[in-house]
């Protein structure tokens, strides 16, 4: 039996700290005068070790990190606003996020997670 669990136990722990993103804003937006569009992300994660109150979320767009908020009343949901162009059609952006883990006999760690890249598009109506 350990044969068949063996290989497989170093996938499981991997995934076990893994961070899921889950991307809640439209693909398709209206242009907007002032060329900043609203992004939302909700994040999870099943690192216990995890120091929730340390979490610093962004939007990485075109190699610039922009600052994002919480969602009032909402855990775990974070959002924040993707520049434009005023002649570009759409734009491709990641969420990162820094935070703090604890780690053993040690102060807590730093670490990041980046989701994977959306996809903005811009229409004109």
């Amino acid at each position: 039996m350990w044969k068949k669990i063996l290989p497989l136990l170093p996938v499981l722990l991997l995934t076990g700290c893994a961070a899921t993103f889950t991307g809640v804003t439209p693909l398709e937006q209206l242009r907007n005068p002032n060329n900043l569009y609203p992004v939302e992300v909700i994040f999870n994660s099943q690192q216990q070790s995890l120091r929730w109150e340390t979490i610093h979320p962004y939007v990485f767009v075109n190699g610039q990190l922009y600052d994002m908020r919480p969602v009032p009343m909402i855990t775990n949901r974070w959002e924040g606003f993707v520049p434009v162009p005023p002649n570009a059609n759409g734009v491709s952006y990641r969420f990162k996020f820094d935070y703090q883990y604890n780690d053993f006999g040690t102060p807590p760690k730093p670490d990041s997670a980046y989701s994977p890249s959306y996809n903005l598009k811009i229409t004109d109506q």
